[in-house]
């Protein structure tokens, strides 16, 4: 298995296992985000728009360096994003 294989394949597994058991949905849970982050931000944010800017944060982070974790985590935001956007 390749590389890029290899990181879609675990973004998919925690995205769609464990963290939803300990966290709830991705829609609950990213609204609930959305709600702190509009409330000390006294503006309106979306959960897409916590998925996209975590994702943000994950590209920031590698910018220091390889951090394979960083790369998943990303690529797991992004596909929440896509679900919670359509």
């Amino acid at each position: 298995m390749n590389e890029r294989t290899s990181v879609l394949e675990d973004a998919s597994n925690l995205i769609n296992g464990q963290r939803q058991s300990d966290y709830g949905t991705p829609a609950e849970n990213f609204q609930c985000i959305a709600d702190m982050w509009a409330a000390y931000l006294g503006r309106e944010i979306s959960p897409a728009d916590v998925t996209n800017m975590m994702a943000l944060l994950k590209i920031a982070r590698l910018r220091n360096g390889y951090h394979r974790d960083s790369f998943v985590d990303g690529c797991g935001y992004l596909a929440l994003g896509a679900e919670l956007s359509g």
